[in-house]
């Protein structure tokens, strides 16, 4: 008996939850598609032109604070392994985007969307002779967390537990965030931002596991890490850190790997966009950010800046220049 009801019980939250959760969605498609008709149209096109028909405009919003935007059609172009600090939620448009990731590659098509949490180490590149298009956001933790707060019952830190899915009601969402942005409607932007956000995390999301005690391994990955962060434009060899964390070459390329999902020197350069991307945004001219990361000059900068955000750093920093 007492089973029984338990079994009810539970049958009835979990019916009680599908229906608030359908709810919701329900108003929010009526919120959504009133905000569309508000921004009507296509984005407008790229400012960043590039060779063989690609172009990209990375840039940022000021209405939407925690939200940075690129739209792009890439065909050559390929980004190696790197990670962000936010969510990527990339909603492709046209041809077929190959992502990969520690667990293997996917293939995203016209209608698909990526989803990649925070510090997770991806690469991307054509899957297809005519390259991919996309509209992506890239929310910071912060802002998803408080989506999360307000429209599911996850706890602790939100994250998606799948890669990629057909979606294209939330790619027309992504679209329209664009759109709307691009045409100066805060309102509107927000309100389509956060309901694909709430949409997505719904349908797609879980918690990011809790980490547990470090094995030796990963502490020398860690002060690695931290040592290498310190020594951006100064860092020492291989074999040098290994003797200064006491271990030896191969066992810190192994440790790293394992814990950061790249080597150390692909970390480096990861990490040094990163600090170039503060600086350009707090409108540091290319050439003295350069410097200021530890590349040798800006066409230095210029090469990794643009294979891994996909847009060169003064095309970033004028895309936040009214930010």
């Amino acid at each position: 008996m007492t089973g029984n009801g338990a079994e009810a019980t539970e049958g009835t939250a979990g019916t009680a939850g599908s229906q608030r959760a359908e709810d919701a969605e329900s108003a929010e498609s009526v919120v959504a598609a009133d905000a569309e008709a508000a921004v009507g149209g296509s984005p407008a096109p790229a400012r960043t032109g590039r060779k063989g028909g690609e172009w990209a405009r990375h840039w940022r919003y000021a209405e939407l604070p925690g939200l940075d935007l690129l739209r792009a059609r890439y065909v050559r172009h390929a980004f190696p392994r790197h990670s962000h600090d936010g969510y990527v939620l990339a909603a492709v448009t046209g041809g077929v985007e190959r992502v990969g990731l520690p667990d293997g590659v996917t293939d995203a098509g016209h209608g698909g969307i990526v989803m990649i949490n925070p510090e997770v180490p991806h690469t991307a590149q054509a899957g297809a002779p005519e390259g991919w298009a996309y509209s992506t956001l890239y929310p910071s933790e912060q802002l998803v967390a408080a989506i999360a707060a307000e429209t599911t019952g996850l706890t602790g830190t939100a994250a998606f537990a799948e890669t990629l899915t057909d979606d294209a009601h939330a790619v027309h969402l992504i679209n329209g965030v664009h759109r709307a942005a691009e045409k100066g409607n805060a309102l509107a932007a927000d309100s389509l931002l956060r309901i694909v956000v709430a949409r997505l995390l719904r349908r797609h999301g879980g918690t990011l596991p809790v980490r547990t005690p470090q094995a030796a391994g990963a502490r020398t990955a860690e002060r690695a890490r931290a040592l290498l962060e310190s020594r951006l434009t100064a860092p020492p060899t291989l074999e040098q850190l290994a003797q200064e964390l006491g271990t030896s070459p191969f066992a810190l390329l192994r440790a790293f790997k394992n814990a950061y999902g790249m080597p150390p020197h692909a970390w480096l350069t990861d990490a040094r966009i990163r600090r170039a991307r503060l600086l350009l945004e707090a409108g540091t001219a290319p050439a003295e950010t350069a410097v200021a990361v530890g590349f040798t000059d800006q066409p230095h900068l210029n090469r990794h800046f643009t294979r891994i955000v996909g847009v060169p750093p003064g095309a970033y920093r004028r895309g936040r220049a009214g930010a």
